[in-house]
C-alpha cells in the first residue's frame, strides 16, 4: 500500500532556510517506498493573504489559486510541514496557506519538521496542533525537531547528523500506520 505524501515547505522569507530542510527530508521520503512525494513551497505558491469572499468550508472558490490548490490538498493522503519557530509560534504563510481550504484538509495525518534555535521548532508545532486538529487533521506525535539548525547549513545545503534521518524513519513510520488505519477504517455517519 502506497501514499502520496504532500510535503509543504512553509516559510516565504528570503534566505530561508526552510528549502534545503524541505530538499533534504523530501530526498529521506523517496527513500521510503511506500510514500510517492511532492513537495510544495509556500514561497513558489505565492497565495496572496486570503482573497476569497466565501467562507472555505463551503468550497466555492472564484480564484484559479485557490482551486490549484485545493485539487493538490485533495490528492494527498498526508502532509508532512517544514516549518520554522518564529517568535515561538508558527508563520503566517503557513497559517494562510492553511486557511484557504477546509474540507480538503479533513481525517488526513500530518508530521512535522521543524526547526529553530534550542526547541528545534517544537514550540511552533505545539500552538499548531489546535488548528489543524479544529480541520479534523490526525497530528502525529513523532516529529523531526532540529535544534540549532544553522550549524547543519553547508553552502545552501542541509546535511544534519544520523540523528535527524533516525527521527525521519519515525515519523514516516508513524504516518504510514496512521494513513493506514485511516484507509482501512469505513466511513460510518450517524
Amino acid at each position: 500500500m502506497s501514499f502520496a505524501l504532500q510535503v509543504v515547505i512553509a516559510s516565504t522569507r528570503p534566505g530561508r532556510a526552510g528549502e534545503p530542510i524541505g530538499r533534504w527530508f523530501a530526498s529521506q521520503c523517496r527513500r521510503d517506498e511506500r510514500f510517492s512525494v511532492g513537495v510544495t513551497d509556500l514561497a513558489e505558491l505565492a497565495l496572496p493573504l486570503m482573497d476569497e469572499p466565501n467562507l472555505p468550508r463551503m468550497r466555492q472558490y472564484i480564484h484559479e489559486h485557490t482551486r490549484a490548490w485545493s485539487r493538490t490538498v485533495d490528492a494527498a493522503d498526508c502532509f508532512v510541514f517544514v516549518m520554522p519557530e518564529y517568535n515561538h509560534g508558527f508563520c503566517a504563510g503557513l497559517k494562510n496557506a492553511i486557511d484557504y481550504l477546509h474540507q480538503e484538509w479533513a481525517r488526513k495525518p500530518v508530521g512535522f519538521v521543524s526547526y529553530g534555535g534550542v526547541s528545534g521548532g517544537m514550540r511552533a508545532v505545539q500552538l499548531l496542533k489546535p488548528v489543524l486538529t479544529c480541520l479534523r487533521m490526525l497530528p502525529v506525535t513523532d516529529q523531526v525537531a532540529l535544534a540549532n539548525y544553522a550549524q547543519y547549513m553547508r553552502d545552501g545545503r542541509f546535511e544534519p547528523s544520523a540523528d535527524a534521518g533516525l527521527a525521519c524513519r519515525t515519523m514516516l513510520d508513524e504516518l504510514y500506520r496512521t494513513a493506514a488505519l485511516r484507509r482501512d477504517e469505513p466511513a460510518v455517519v450517524a
